[in-house]
């Protein structure tokens, strides 16, 4: 009750555009809870194999990916809000298209749209945040707006879940209710545009003076402080990388870990993966406290340690409430670091390079991903289900250890090297 109290003193001190941004992510975040369970169920449905299935999941993966990076620089260029309602109304857009859609060239052209489209609301939303608060309430921020979109997501997939049951129930088709679940999904990320529409263009603010100089770009070094932050963008970018890496090797799985080593349901698994979402959103909401006793970059790297021996635990274990307890715990505290690095990245990094880098950070953190599948499916193949799940969670463990030494001790040493605002000052040029 103290947390929830707590929540909404905080709700009504936010300011009026990241009220109305929280709403549009609500309605944006449960379209996309909707898609994301019940989709691949509707192209079986139309008779299409399960490799149709893996087909569609790429190309949307590979078009977010290759968009990040363009969204980033857009961003940094152009207005916060017109990206962010060009994202809901076409990601919706593009969602309802796919609930109607049954021909396999509109299937894949339509996932290439909203893979594409839903970046725009990956890459923007911590650049828009940070840039309609101050520093001292970025980082309970980031932590309600994480929590947010895990909470609607939740709601979407199990809203969606129920609500086709009940068509069903009623006399539908499956394939109808599929149908108009979807599309009731598409249509609540399209009213995410409403409450963007109403949000309040902040004034142009004045450029930065770090930006090099007009003139050919070759004959000037960077200045000062674009030289730290695409320093900082390269350290966080590895960082990123590291953890995705690892990441890759076990989070996609969890579902067939789990259906492999103890043979449970499929609707036990999804529980069991909507708890780990829970305890996620409590533990986001906590992490605010310890980083304020014990840092920013202090409190990542305690959350990602203290996950270690959850992560181990549930790779060598072979009971399955241990497994259950260990994953839940795991996923709470590596998941409740997301938040502060967020906001140590947009302390860290200048306005004018904040959305470029955010779209690197998630760029290589899906790199990681991608690039684990056949080592993963490799180590299982070759030594079993026991084994090779055993050493995929050792290796991510291992791997994760690296990413947080790695981020201690870069972001550690760039805390002695912060020059004072007035030096900041007297380098800027004329």
């Amino acid at each position: 009750m103290r947390l929830l109290h707590q929540v909404s003193s905080e709700w009504n001190r936010l300011n009026r555009n990241i009220r109305l941004f929280f709403l549009a992510n609500l309605l944006y975040q449960i379209g996309t809870g909707m898609f994301s369970v019940l989709y691949n169920l509707y192209v079986q449905t139309l008779g299409y194999p399960d490799t149709m299935n893996g087909t569609l999941v790429s190309v949307q993966s590979f078009a977010t990916a290759l968009i990040f990076i363009p969204i980033g620089l857009l961003g940094d260029r152009t207005s916060h809000k017109l990206l962010l309602m060009t994202g809901a109304l076409f990601t919706g857009l593009s969602f309802m298209g796919r609930s109607l859609a049954s021909g396999e060239s509109a299937l894949i052209v339509l996932s290439a749209a909203a893979g594409l489209f839903a970046a725009f609301f990956q890459v923007i939303a911590v650049p828009f945040l940070a840039g309609n608060s101050d520093k001292k309430q970025r980082l309970k921020l980031f932590s309600y707006h994480f929590s947010l979109v895990l909470a609607a997501q939740v709601i979407g997939s199990s809203g969606g879940g129920y609500l086709a049951d009940v068509l069903q129930s009623a006399g539908w088709s499956k394939i109808h209710s599929l149908q108009a679940v979807l599309f009731t999904g598409g249509a609540a990320s399209v009213l995410a545009f409403v409450p963007l529409m109403l949000v309040r263009q902040k004034p142009a603010v004045q450029k930065d003076v770090s930006a090099a100089p007009p003139g050919p770009a070759l004959s000037h070094p960077l200045p000062s402080s674009a030289r730290e932050d695409w320093s900082a963008i390269a350290k966080f970018t590895l960082a990123q990388l590291i953890v995705g890496l690892g990441s890759g090797l076990v989070v996609p799985y969890l579902n067939l870990y789990f259906t492999n080593r103890f043979a449970v349901s499929l609707t036990a698994v999804g529980i069991l993966i909507s708890l780990g979402q829970i305890m996620t959103i409590v533990s986001m909401l906590i992490g605010p406290s310890l980083a304020s006793r014990v840092g920013p970059v202090k409190a990542v790297v305690l959350f990602q340690m203290m996950s270690l021996p959850f992560l181990l635990l549930t790779g060598f274990t072979n009971l399955f409430a241990v497994a259950c307890f260990s994953f839940l715990f795991r996923q709470a505290l590596m998941n409740a670091a997301n938040p502060i690095q967020s906001s140590i990245t947009v302390d860290r990094v200048s306005d004018a390079r904040r959305g470029i880098a955010n779209s690197m950070t998630q760029t290589a953190f899906m790199l990681g991903w991608a690039t684990m599948g056949p080592v993963q499916s490799h180590l299982l193949t070759a030594y079993g289900t026991y084994w090779g799940y055993a050493l995929t969670f050792s290796m991510t463990g291992i791997l994760y250890i690296s990413a947080s030494a790695i981020y201690y001790f870069m972001f550690n040493e760039r805390k002695q090297k912060t020059a004072s605002p007035q030096a900041a000052n007297q380098n800027a040029p004329a």
